[in-house]
């Protein structure tokens, strides 16, 4: 181990030695509190990765209000540069210490090359920020300052619970919104701590994971230049992967927000609920050329960003002003590093990677085959037991659902929300449709291993329509946006019954509920991954804007009046969710076989027409009868998973009848001697006006009688079988 002697100027107190100052091996990167040992003293390491900077600054604060740093400690590059890695060791420093980077070198942007030696910059590693952003003529002249963070937690023996991807339930919720509503009545609003107050209400309705919106650190307001009045309420906008976002903390500490997250995804786990974090690793608040420079784009501009070779120009395939070049080796590593942060440090279950096929881009931003950067994700042992995620597309036109990747990962399935809001809108010839989303998505996902529950289902998100919202509007109502409700999808398959927005018209409005009824119970009763969006078991809605990115107040936030307004309908998804969990046959681990009942052997699946013969698949019938048989003991057991002992409930057989046209319209029972000589009860049914929740003891249904089923509804039986289990 090498010594070396630094002169540091001390804004306070003038100049002192740091004689004893010394370097370790330069990974990890960031700031590494050390303890000293027999022949070493206390303090940090800072370790940040340049390869054109001709000089490296570590500017030391004491608080988050000092416009000027206390002490400026120049990097040797002669002894505190190992490659392209400059690296320090400052006694004496401990957890809580601020800091900024600074960086000079040539600022010739056509080159790649933007170094501005006044930029305060933000540590890439930094694992806490403190502090908010310094304007002057709307430029940002000091970014939040980095936190060095004792990363130590007592876990009280917390482990990753590591639930079956295909008995998971997402719930997607954004952290501020889910309790920021004076109606949360909670202590912490709009907090990590204020979800821990909500778990209750979690547990009850049966959810198995939350996906949480961005909580990386990120900018309040927008940038594009020039200061903007839009927030960022979203999060989509990051500045340092590694940090949790401190405006959901409660404590002013710095780095108080990483023991309130720990605790929070502590108390979730105790709680059987997996915590799945919604990364962004294809953009930062940067922007392009006439963005800011606070990090990243003052340290090594043209590795970490896609940049057109010949003008230097940043490639936006994320819509955002700037790619991130996550298939440069040096971003991998970055990427990587940071998803086993997560992992290890904050116990994190698993994570949904936004607008991913970015991540499949190469350094000229081109899909290609087999991208290191989801290779390493995939093969990384410290992520084995992760799960995840992908949004298969990006803003450039990339559509990879069913073609992303490996068996590792699962997707966003954005032709089930299509789908599905398609059928029961009532748009000609979607029967087909409606019965592959149903089985799993086979056209997508069937072959290289991949599963149903490689599927994730969802009907809405935080982007777009709240489930509410897509049976009131026809069109977006985005106007609070200030775009001139230019921004959002245009292409939502929402219809208003009549009248657009809220009404008193109670015909109106059953009808609504009983779309919004038949939508939950489509996604509950399909092979995969059902997603729910936190409120739509409610009616939470966002008053027809389909793109709330901006919007930090009651059109965003969780309205907690509501689960005791349409408490029926809490109930009726609560039931729901109760019958998925208890009901292995609708979690498939392996794709369905179809076959034919009345050969005297019980298919996975079979279909049938309202007359009860098999269906006719061009006929243009909006009416549809769906057989799923339960699996049976001589059945094969999908490699790696658990054994029947572990599986939630009994499998039953299920048979769902669906009527999305605007008539009435009579069912017969399936002409199988198989299927009606089971003994059928009713699981799920919406054919009236209010919601029909399953009674304790299941109503025997009579098979030999005709079934009638009114406009837009959905009846699902169930009958028990012996000797089954989960496949």
């Amino acid at each position: 181990m090498a010594k070396v002697c630094h002169t540091t100027q001390n804004h306070s107190h003038g100049q002192r030695s740091l004689s004893s100052l010394q370097f370790d091996a330069p990974l990890p990167y960031g700031a590494i509190l050390q303890e000293g040992g027999s022949n070493r003293a206390d303090g940090v390491q800072f370790v940040v990765f340049s390869r054109h900077a001709t000089a490296m600054r570590l500017l030391l604060y004491d608080t988050p209000e000092d416009g000027e740093p206390v002490e400026v400690i120049s990097f040797d590059p002669t002894h505190d540069r190992w490659g392209d890695v400059w690296s320090i060791f400052v006694p004496g420093l401990k957890h809580g210490q601020l800091y900024h980077f600074q960086a000079d070198g040539p600022f010739d942007p056509s080159a790649g090359h933007r170094f501005d030696p006044t930029a305060r910059l933000v540590d890439p590693y930094a694992k806490a920020l403190a502090g908010h952003f310094l304007h002057h003529d709307d430029r940002i002249i000091r970014p939040p300052k980095s936190v060095v963070v004792d990363d130590r937690f007592d876990w009280q023996g917390d482990r990753h619970l590591r639930h079956e991807l295909a008995d998971t339930i997402i719930y997607e919720l954004h952290i501020r919104g889910f309790t920021a509503s004076p109606s949360s009545g909670v202590a912490h609003p709009g907090t990590y701590l204020g979800v821990i107050e909500k778990i209750p209400y979690l547990k009850s309705l049966g959810v198995t994971a939350v996906e949480l919106m961005p909580i990386h650190e990120f900018p309040r307001e927008s940038f594009d230049g020039n200061r903007r009045d839009h927030e960022n309420y979203w999060g989509y906008d990051p500045i340092a992967f590694f940090a949790p976002h401190q405006g959901y903390a409660t404590s002013n500490q710095p780095g108080g927000q990483v023991t309130e997250l720990k605790e929070m995804v502590r108390a979730l786990h105790a709680a059987d609920i997996e915590v799945i974090l919604d990364v962004v690793f294809n953009h930062t608040a940067e922007g392009s050329g006439d963005g800011p420079t606070f990090s990243m784009k003052g340290l090594e501009n043209s590795v970490y960003y896609m940049l057109d070779n010949e003008s230097g120009d940043y490639h936006n395939f994320s819509g955002c002003g700037n790619t991130v070049n996550a298939n440069h080796p040096v971003v991998r590593e970055l990427i990587c590093h940071c998803l086993r942060h997560w992992v290890h440090s904050y116990h994190i279950d698993g994570f949904r990677f936004d607008l991913a096929s970015i991540l499949s881009r190469d350094r000229n931003g081109i899909i290609i085959e087999n991208p290191p950067l989801i290779e390493s994700i995939t093969e990384d042992q410290t992520l084995a037991d992760t799960k995840l995620i992908a949004e298969a597309w990006d803003a450039a036109g990339a559509y990879q659902v069913g073609t992303f990747a490996t068996s590792r990962w699962a997707e966003w399935n954005g032709r089930y929300r299509d789908d599905v809001r398609r059928y029961w809108r009532g748009d000609e010839n979607q029967t087909g449709n409606l019965a592959t989303r149903l089985a799993g998505s086979s056209d997508l996902y069937a072959g290289e291993d991949r599963q149903p529950y490689h599927s994730v289902n969802f009907i809405t998100s935080h982007d777009g329509f709240t489930l509410n919202d897509l049976v009131c509007y026809d069109q977006k109502h985005n106007d609070a946006n200030a775009e001139h409700n230019q921004d959002g999808d245009n292409n939502n398959y929402s219809y208003n019954y009549g009248i657009e927005g809220p009404t008193e018209d109670a015909h109106v409005d059953s009808i609504r509920v009983k779309q919004i009824r038949n939508m939950l119970s489509t996604l509950f009763l399909s092979q995969g991954v059902p997603m729910l969006l936190a409120g739509d078991e409610c009616r939470r809605t966002q008053q027809g804007n389909n793109n709330a990115y901006c919007q930090d107040n009651a059109i965003s936030w969780f309205d907690w009046n509501l689960p005791r307004i349409n408490a029926e309908l809490v109930e009726f998804t609560k039931a729901l969710i109760h019958q998925r969990l208890n009901n292995p046959t609708l979690r498939r681990r392996t794709f369905l076989q179809g076959g034919c009942s009345e050969q005297g052997v019980i298919p996975d699946v079979e279909w049938f027409s309202p007359d009860g013969s098999h269906v006719d698949w061009f006929s243009g019938e909006p009416s549809l009868i769906c057989f799923f048989g339960a699996p049976t003991m001589d059945q094969p057991i999908a490699k790696n998973d658990r054994v029947a002992d572990d599986l939630a409930g009994t499998p039953q057989h299920v048979l769902l009848f669906c009527n999305a046209g605007p008539e009435t319209r009579r069912f017969l029972f399936p002409s199988s001697p198989v299927i009606l000589q089971m003994n059928w009860s009713i699981a799920v049914d919406t054919r009236q006006s209010h919601d029909q929740i399953p009674p304790p003891i299941p109503l025997k249904f009579d098979s030999t009688r005709p079934i009638t089923l009114p406009e837009r509804s959905l009846l699902c039986l169930t009958a028990p079988t012996t000797g089954t289990f989960g496949k």
